[in-house]
């Protein structure tokens, strides 16, 4: 069905005609991947099936110089990865063109200008439906009786009623399929154009002939019907990805830069480079991720985070992209460019799971690819065994065209990308952004959970309780080795010890384990026991509730800090939610053991393992996967990012570092877990709802494509058939949007004694 964003069109220049004109466009709307590799986003609103797809990236495919090139059929945009040094950027455009699509290039920085194609479909509807009406009153007086002059003059009246109404209102379905026979294929397009035309066509003839029946009520109610089911369908969609047009549309369109004789000037955001100073005024949203340098102010972080309560930010807050300043003014310094920022970050996660190739979806397409030619097949038989058997040729054409209109592959072309579509809108809706639709058919399978504990099971806000060796001095030394982790543990330290010099000489983070510095003073390092040399005072402080990190110099122990952190909200309720729902859940962390069983304890865990490395996480995950599990990581941070890569499916929060985050399947904003059984309830509903579509789609075609055949459904009823069971399949899908989403309430619940048994044995390095 045809579908396109809202202000698509309006947000894209056409090419030129001439490809030696395009090149220099092309290639400054192209961002830099890596050395000889670039990346290419092209807007092909004429796109709308999924013979579409497969054309347009067999077409891109075929060059030399394309690495790879994926259609979001959603968004009406083709990615293209791309070698400039093996062909010019505009064979890019040539071949999509060739193809019998027409390629636009893309303008972020214009705003939308309404939704044109829903435009266009209601026109065309109002046109075929005024048209429609009419000529069914002259067939009702036609079917009452009238005389054979009367009815040869209804029957030209409806004539030219029929012809420009057709002409009119059928476009989108006329363009589409000349586009794909001038491009050398078929798609869903063709058999309903042609259709249409043979309907009006044969009453045309009949009504010069001075025949009895004529079926112009046939072909402009048939069309009528195509686009009601086009219309509906092209809101559904419309609706399903609001939560994405919201998101786009709340993204900022420029940067305040400050520069180094203090004027201000106004830049685009791919302007901006790390290092940048840029204002922040009150009421703005932050255009990129950076760090205040100056200033006071109350950061809204709803969109982030899904927090309502707004948080304070002074100087050293980092703040993301999308976040809104409320109170005053900020400097702050961008960390990363626009296309790596946090809201770039989620953008992609969401176009990426709508255009996705999962398993239920390839299936589809490759029912759907080779769907087009078996309907003319299926056609021209019906028409030949009607002629030669019957010998009414009549007879004939008119089941011919019914075969055509009914066996239109819509529903079966539907069944996976509307689904993914709702359940990535309803996930996004309750702060969960998803990679795409093949994480969502992997969660929906997962039968055990790991979770990481801190920054995951907990807040990932501890603080610094108390220090039990050294002073202020080592405090600060401490801290200026924090500063260069985003480890929980390091950033509590770093905020209790205060501004700190930096540190003289190479730093180094090891996942899992800690930080170490080359220092002129000697090897410092911040972290476990074991990394520090402090296995002796671990043993004595193991029964604590609370973590502790090392500060050693040389190998000799000279400072040690103890952390507390608090459980996520709902963290309890969530857990017990998995139990309930057959899936066990395990705790496993590279914290002391005291720690860990305290935590268990608190959110009802009796199953957790302290003391692990990510070589010992990693080697759990791959252990349960040769027993046949299908497990779900859930983790933060550089020392999850291999466990997070190998489990089944995946999901961290969105304080996360980058390479967590990146390595995951899905990404929660909000504090509590409720996410996590949430998801994978979503996960399974969504699974169960592909295969009722698909179960649809099939149950259409085994009982209407015989009755076509065998003549006992006229192309009135073929049409409606058809568009009832695209709407079915599409309404179906609209029922993921029901129920009531996580729940983000605290944990009350009471807490029992952990077992014994629960306590693993730590696993050596």
């Amino acid at each position: 069905m045809t579908c396109c964003a809202p202000g698509a069109e309006s947000a894209a220049e056409a090419l030129g005609d001439g490809p030696e004109n395009d090149d220099a466009a092309l290639m400054s709307a192209s961002s830099r991947l890596s050395e000889g590799r670039y990346q290419l986003e092209l807007a092909v609103p004429d796109m709308h099936c999924a013979a579409c797809i497969r054309t347009v990236e067999t077409g891109l495919k075929s060059l030399p110089m394309v690495e790879t090139a994926r259609v979001n059929l959603s968004t009406k945009r083709v990615r293209v990865i791309f070698d400039p040094a093996k062909g010019e950027p505009s064979r890019l455009t040539s071949a999509i063109s060739k193809s019998g699509y027409a390629p636009l290039l893309l303008d972020p920085g214009m705003a939308g200008g309404g939704d044109k194609t829903l435009k266009t479909l209601t026109r065309s509807l109002a046109v075929a439906g005024f048209a429609a009406g009419n000529i069914m009153l002259f067939s009702v007086s036609i079917w009452s009786g009238a005389d054979a002059v009367t009815r040869d003059m209804f029957h030209w009246i409806s004539a030219l009623i029929a012809v420009p109404a057709v002409a009119y209102a059928g476009q989108p379905f006329f363009r589409s399929a000349l586009r794909a026979l001038r491009g050398g294929h078929l798609n869903m397009d063709v058999p309903i154009a042609l259709a249409v035309l043979l309907a009006l066509g044969m009453s045309i003839v009949e009504t010069i002939a001075g025949s009895p029946h004529a079926y112009f009520d046939a072909s402009v109610t048939l069309l009528f019907f195509l686009l009601i089911g086009r219309t509906l369908d092209h809101l559904m969609r419309e609706k399903a990805r609001s939560a994405v047009t919201n998101l786009a549309r709340r993204a900022p369109r420029a940067a305040m830069l400050i520069r180094d004789d203090g004027q201000h000037e106004k830049i685009e955001l791919k302007e901006v480079v790390p290092g940048m100073r840029l204002l922040v005024a009150a009421g703005e949203r932050v255009p990129v991720d950076g760090r205040v340098v100056s200033g006071r102010s109350q950061i809204d972080m709803a969109l982030v985070s899904g927090e309502s309560v707004p948080e304070a930010a002074g100087e050293g807050t980092v703040l993301l992209a999308g976040a809104t300043n409320l109170d005053a003014p900020l400097i702050i310094e961008a960390e990363r460019p626009a296309s790596e920022s946090f809201h770039a970050r989620m953008m992609a996660l969401m176009e990426a799971a709508e255009g996705s190739r999962a398993g239920y979806r390839r299936i589809a397409d490759r029912a759907a690819a080779i769907y087009a030619p078996a309907v003319h097949l299926l056609a021209l038989g019906t028409f030949v065994g009607w002629g030669l058997f019957s010998g009414n040729w009549h007879t004939a054409t008119i089941n011919a065209i019914a075969v055509l209109i009914v066996t239109c592959p819509c529903a079966l072309a539907l069944a996976v990308p509307i689904v993914h579509i709702v359940a990535a809108g309803r996930l996004f809706a309750h702060g969960i952004l998803m990679r795409d639709g093949a994480a969502l058919e992997r969660m929906a399978e997962t039968d055990l959970v790991f979770i990481d504990k801190t920054g995951t099971l907990t807040e990932g806000r501890p603080v610094l309780t108390s220090q039990s060796l050294g002073g202020v001095t080592e405090l600060r030394l401490a801290g200026a080795l924090a500063a260069q982790s985003r480890h929980p543990y390091s950033r509590a330290i770093a905020q209790a010890a205060g501004p700190v010099p930096a540190l003289e000489g190479e730093v180094r983070e090891v996942p899992g384990k800690g930080i170490e510095a080359h220092t002129p003073e000697g090897i410092l390092r911040l972290g476990g026991a074991h990394f520090c040399g402090a296995a002796i005072m671990e043993e004595s402080n193991s029964a604590s509730g609370e973590s502790t990190v090392y500060l050693s110099r040389d190998g000799a122990l000279i400072a040690a800090f103890s952390l507390a952190d608090e459980p996520r909200p709902d963290a309890r309720p969530a857990m017990a939610a998995l139990e309930a729902a057959g899936v066990p859940v395990r705790l496993i962390s590279g914290d002391r053991p005291g720690p860990v069983a305290a935590l268990a304890h608190r959110v009802g865990i009796s199953d957790f393992t302290a003391g692990m490395t990510p070589a010992d996480k990693l080697a759990l995950i791959e252990q349960a996967k040769a027993e046949g599990k299908h497990p779900l990581m859930i983790g933060d941070g550089i020392n999850d990012a291999p466990s997070l890569a190998a489990a089944h499916a995946s999901m961290a929060p969105s304080s996360a570092a980058d390479i967590g985050r990146n390595a995951a399947d899905f990404v929660f904003t909000r504090s509590g877990l409720s996410a996590i059984p949430f998801a994978r309830d979503l996960a399974r509903r969504s699974a169960r709802t592909v295969k009722q579509n698909f179960g649809l789609a099939v149950a259409y075609n085994c009982v209407a494509v015989p009755l076509a055949i065998s003549g006992q459904v006229t192309p009135l009823i073929a049409a409606l058939a058809m568009s009832s069971s695209s709407m079915l399949v599409t309404l179906n899908a609209m029922r993921l949007r029901l129920g009531s989403g996580p729940a983000n309430t605290p944990d009350t619940a009471e807490e029992t004694q952990p077992a014994e048994a629960g306590v693993r044995t730590p696993v050596a390095a």
